[in-house]
């Protein structure tokens, strides 16, 4: 089976690429095992200059990289170009910032000088999803290549022309043959990837149990791995919380990218004394989202990125009414082509659903009321997930006192969960382990070396 590209808002066949076989990846995988040792012995100013270029043509080329994104996955067109600013900063930050988080760390010791190097471990593999189908990307790619290791990809099946969208801007800006390449590879062929001696390390961001795939077979290679994996984001009202900021915020939150993100609030986990009035307005703002082409500026709501994820989604909704749920709003499919779902609120969510045991990845927020405080956190922390999440209240003492007992990789003030190059990102629990970006995500993949010194 090819890699197939389909625009989600018609359903219609953009194009097809076939796997590689053994022969085409092996000349890859020897393009990047040349230039490996060559990229790591380049002075770091040197490459620091190279990523900066790159991020300056991928800001020239803001436009066509943005059609790329919605014409394949479907994102609003204004998301889209949001999406390939933000890989372009990220070139900027690491640049600036990198050697800074590279330098040597001295450490006293009863050595003359002891100190720890950061120094490039090689060739990481990186398995990443169609939902930022750029920005997942760079944020792996970026701080690995200032670090001075060589990146390979392979992206997920149905936005094979962003794979190669994301290898001819890294070419076009200069940087040396092999530093970098899309593998056009299936899922089967991946085990062997992983296997490969010239791979060093493995970042996915993905499904829990791809990630668990991942990490066995990585685990029986020795290669580092750093997973990225599924979130049920708790969004928790108290009831002292701006509930028109938290419902704006809030709805932000659950349907950017048609609710298809790691860190969309999925959880509304809001104080009872409040839950009425929170509830109204978050239906008034949701129904006022409108669906539309993705490339029309007044759409507020795009479609899903394939049909098959709308229709899984749509089953679990249909499970959790079938067990007592309610439905606020939407709750199914729009009518017509493409693969659009219906803005949708889900109220009176209790243990035993699908809305409160699993991820919904799509534009459905689920209310979970608490009595109080203690009951808040105690339903957050009750998911096997633990990416993010955000906690609304306009005592800012109290909510970071709240935000320090959700069990979870970062924790927002009211404020929506987001990535930023300067924070570092990843979860616990079954959302994964390890950190991107900042000083804390380049320092996943290099070598802290001890160097001591009489």
């Amino acid at each position: 089976m090819p890699f197939v590209s389909l625009n989600p808002a018609t359903n219609e066949l953009v194009k097809e690429y076939p796997y590689w076989d053994e022969v085409q990846l092996e000349e890859a995988l020897l393009e990047v095992e040349i230039a490996t040792p060559m990229w790591a012995g380049t002075p770091l100013n040197e490459r620091c200059g190279h990523v900066r270029r790159l991020g300056q043509l991928v800001l020239q080329r803001r436009d066509q990289l943005a059609e790329l994104i919605t014409l394949e996955m479907g994102k609003l067109i204004g998301e889209a170009r949001a999406e390939v600013e933000k890989c372009a900063l990220v070139c900027d930050y690491y640049t600036d910032n990198g050697p800074a988080f590279l330098a040597d760390e001295v450490i006293e010791s009863d050595a003359g000088r002891s100190f720890v190097a950061h120094q490039p471990i090689g060739t990481v593999l990186a398995i990443m999803p169609w939902n930022f189908p750029l920005w997942q990307v760079f944020r792996f790619l970026v701080p690995a290549l200032v670090a001075g290791n060589t990146g390979v990809l392979k992206h997920a099946s149905n936005v094979p022309r962003c794979a190669l969208a994301i290898e001819a801007v890294v070419r076009d800006a200069g940087l040396p043959n092999g530093v970098f390449r899309s593998l056009m590879v299936s899922s089967a062929q991946v085990a062997g990837v992983i296997a490969d001696a010239r791979i060093h390390a493995v970042t996915l961001t993905g499904s829990e149990p791809a990630g668990r795939q991942v990490a066995a077979t990585a685990g029986a290679n020795l290669k580092k791995t750093v997973l990225e994996l599924g979130g049920s984001d708790p969004f928790i009202v108290l009831e002292d919380a701006d509930l028109d900021w938290a419902v704006q915020q809030g709805v932000k939150s659950r349907f950017l990218n048609a609710g298809q993100s790691c860190v969309a609030a999925k959880r509304f986990i809001v104080l009872e004394s409040v839950a009425d009035e929170f509830v109204a307005k978050f239906k008034a703002a949701v129904e006022a989202l409108k669906p539309g082409g993705p490339m029309d500026s007044d759409a507020s709501l795009a479609p899903m990125a394939r049909v098959d994820l709308r229709d899984e989604l749509h089953q679990q909704v249909l499970a959790s009414l079938a067990r007592g749920a309610i439905a606020v709003t939407g709750c199914a499919p729009v009518e017509g082509g493409g693969a659009y779902y219906q803005a949708s609120i889900l109220d009176g969510v209790s243990p035993g659903m699908s809305a409160w045991d699993e991820e919904f990845f799509g534009p459905v927020a689920i209310v979970i009321r608490a009595q109080d405080e203690a009951e808040a956190i105690k339903i957050a922390n009750g998911s096997d997930f633990g990416l993010a999440g955000s906690v609304w209240t306009q005592d800012a003492i109290r909510g970071e006192r709240v935000a320090r007992q959700v069990q979870s990789g970062a924790v927002f003030v009211n404020g929506m969960v987001k990535s930023d190059p300067r924070l570092p990102f990843g979860g616990i629990k079954n959302s994964g382990y390890g950190r991107e970006l900042s000083r804390h995500g380049m320092l996943e993949f290099v070598n802290q070396k001890t160097v001591w010194v009489r």
